[in-house]
């Protein structure tokens, strides 16, 4: 696909069986606010960030990715890449036309050539946010999203092909090969990662705080108040982003980031990144060591929504 057509990343729906659980977490611990409620729904904005939400939540029997959602300029470019998807036999969910969710605006919905549900919209009401002051230790925007894939190569492609995603850079290991793609829609220097793991899920959710003195007092809040650190703080080299991730309670990988690398698009050249170099995963070296548990505990649970559009 020769044009770019996607904007930016919009939102990621996570459904999980303890609405109330998950709500206050993200509310009272991670610093998001609750923009809007309908009965079993929790529709959750960042204070810095001019999206409705950027996190859905959703009571359900099982946990599951609901949807990631990005967003495209006009009702021209929504409708050309649901043909363009549909022509290719992509499978549309729902065709385009007005979006029922906070905001309104105008979208469609397919599968990946994974399963997973994905948004695309345009016109969605800017909602009223404001500058996160010096010191505050909340995210600004949802930064970027990673998923976990049994096929990275060819998901990759699916993204390339079909979304006009660009690759900023690879992450390989001798032994085990290319394990993880950064890609790009804009010049950030990701807004999707696909990492190689043993079944389709969400590796992690990743939130831009203001700065690195922000980005530190979010890390040092959430291990006073006792949530699980898996990894870090540190600083990736892909991305040159910082990086501390914790467990939210349904066992969901979240990420507090800053200085995410932003890109020139007419001189970047993608790198391959070995990732046995310690330095490639933490330039610090203040993180504690990738190993198994984190590895582990990154592959999540299979996810149970593959093929299976969410009901809302």
């Amino acid at each position: 696909m020769s044009q770019h057509l996607i904007t930016h990343l919009r939102h990621v729906d996570i459904a999980v069986p303890d609405l109330a659980r998950q709500r206050d977490f993200f509310t009272g611990t991670w610093g998001l606010t609750e923009a809007h409620r309908d009965s079993d729904l929790a529709y959750l904005a960042a204070e810095g960030s001019p999206e409705q939400y950027v996190v859905r939540l959703r009571e359900a029997p099982e946990k599951r990715i609901d949807l990631i959602a990005f967003g495209a300029a006009t009702v021209a470019d929504v409708d050309a890449l649901a043909g363009r998807l549909a022509t290719s036999g992509v499978k549309l969910i729902r065709e385009p036309g007005l979006l029922q969710t906070p905001g309104g605006g105008y979208g469609f919905r397919f599968f990946d050539n994974e399963g997973r549900t994905i948004e695309i919209s345009t016109g969605v009401a800017v909602r009223e946010h404001r500058r996160i002051e010096e010191g505050e230790s909340i995210p600004v925007r949802l930064s970027h999203v990673v998923i976990n894939s049994a096929d990275p190569e060819g998901t990759r492609a699916f993204y390339e092909k079909h979304l006009g995603f660009r690759l900023s850079d690879i992450l390989m290991h001798p032994r085990i090969g290319e394990v993880m793609y950064f890609m790009r829609i804009n010049s950030w220097h990701h807004s999707l990662a696909i990492a190689r793991g043993p079944h389709p899920s969400l590796h992690h959710a990743s939130f831009e705080m203001r700065g690195l003195d922000e980005y530190m007092r979010g890390t040092g809040r959430l291990l006073r108040a006792g949530i699980e650190k898996i990894w870090g703080p540190g600083r990736h080299m892909p991305g040159n982003n910082t990086f501390s991730y914790f467990l939210d309670p349904h066992g969901n990988t979240l990420e507090y980031t800053t200085e995410l690398e932003i890109i020139d698009e007419d001189t970047w050249h993608p790198h391959s990144y070995d990732f046995s170099n310690p330095e490639v995963s933490d330039q610090w070296g203040t993180a504690n060591a990738m190993d198994e548990f984190v590895t582990a505990k990154s592959f999540n649970d299979p996810d149970k929504g593959l093929f299976v559009p969410p009901p809302v």
